[in-house]
């Protein structure tokens, strides 16, 4: 016997063994690992795999606190509360709309609903094993980069959730499938591997009521072919595709994750939040950086709470385990 030795290929991007055994004959002996397609668990004597911190990267520093010394509270006049009675009364067809043409507005008090709203959009990065069939074809990595956070990956569309997977280099091998033992065929379901369909009277069993299935002649089977593998017996197996081999590598996983902290103040308790969420008002402040800085000067002291809290809980949450790319900050009013 020789010693099986390590063929490269790709600079070790992917890798087969190879060992002749007795006199000239020679077979192919691939490494025992198999984890289904497309699995998330590493290869065993491996390690450095799930979500990897960002390394150590410098803050971006607030873009300064946006200014806002007068906020523009839209507001009502008599003429157009009085406009607005109106229409409401002749709405109803059992209502007068008398009382809106006569009454006397003696005050005028605003009833405005505030929303506080932090988009905070993250990158995270992980590595996972996955696991295809082999195809023959040798798929060379896009990256160079060995370290997951240096490998570029250009930003998708922001504020909008999204995940790409990328090969990392030098991370694949071709591996036998364990579950067809590289055959690329495994038995029938349907039929067992016997290739016939099952007799309809007995039911497989080759007995019918008490006697022996004359249908069958007791064999249990009928005389069709089974569909499921056209009296073959053996079907394509799913985990290699018929390959018989599987390409195991190590694929970066980038996701990109918007996250959204709202906030209604005074908001009733009989009126659902989720119908908040579906309506828009009028804008009164939108702030979009790197890093926003809380509001401070709101004319609603809940709103500079929330938004200072918000801030504080979305940069503690998420540095340690993403890198924030991007936030938004607004403040509307629903009349």
């Amino acid at each position: 016997h020789k010693q099986a030795e390590s063929l490269p290929l790709l600079a070790g991007s992917v890798e087969f063994e190879k060992s002749e055994v007795g006199s000239g004959m020679a077979s192919s002996v691939f490494s025992h690992q198999n984890f289904g397609t497309f699995s998330t668990m590493p290869i065993q004597g491996t390690s450095g795999y799930g979500y990897i911190p960002p390394p150590p990267y410098p803050v971006p520093d607030y873009g300064g606190q946006p200014v806002q010394s007068s906020w523009n509270i839209p507001s009502i006049s008599e003429g157009e509360a009085r406009e607005a009675f109106l229409e409401y009364a002749s709405s109803k067809c059992c209502y007068s709309n008398r009382p809106a043409r006569e009454m006397v507005l003696e005050d005028l008090q605003a009833c405005n609903t505030y929303r506080y709203r932090l988009e905070t959009f993250t990158e995270s990065r992980s590595l996972e094993w996955r696991t295809k069939p082999f195809t023959g074809k040798i798929e060379v990595p896009v990256v160079t980069a060995q370290l997951p956070w240096n490998v570029p990956v250009a930003v998708p569309k922001m504020f909008e959730n999204n995940t790409k997977e990328i090969m990392m280099p030098h991370t694949s091998s071709i591996k036998e499938c364990l579950v067809c033992m590289a055959s690329g065929k495994i038995s029938c379901k349907q039929c067992g591997g016997l290739t016939k369909e099952q007799c309809d009277w007995c039911k497989g069993r080759g007995i019918f009521i008490s006697d022996t299935c004359s249908h069958c002649s007791g064999t249990g089977l009928s005389a069709s072919l089974c569909r499921g593998c056209s009296g073959q017996g053996k079907v394509n197996c799913s985990d290699c595709s018929g390959k018989g081999r599987l390409l195991t590598y190590n694929a970066l996983v980038v996701k990109w994750k918007n996250d959204i902290f709202e906030y209604v103040p005074h908001q009733r308790n009989d009126f659902p939040a989720k119908l908040f969420q579906a309506v828009t008002g009028e804008k009164l402040l939108v702030d979009e950086q790197d890093m926003v800085y809380p509001v401070t000067n709101f004319p609603d002291s809940s709103i500079n709470n929330a938004s200072r809290n918000a801030v504080e809980r979305h940069r503690t949450q998420f540095t340690s385990t993403a890198r924030i790319l991007r936030q938004v900050s607004a403040a509307e009013v629903q009349s």
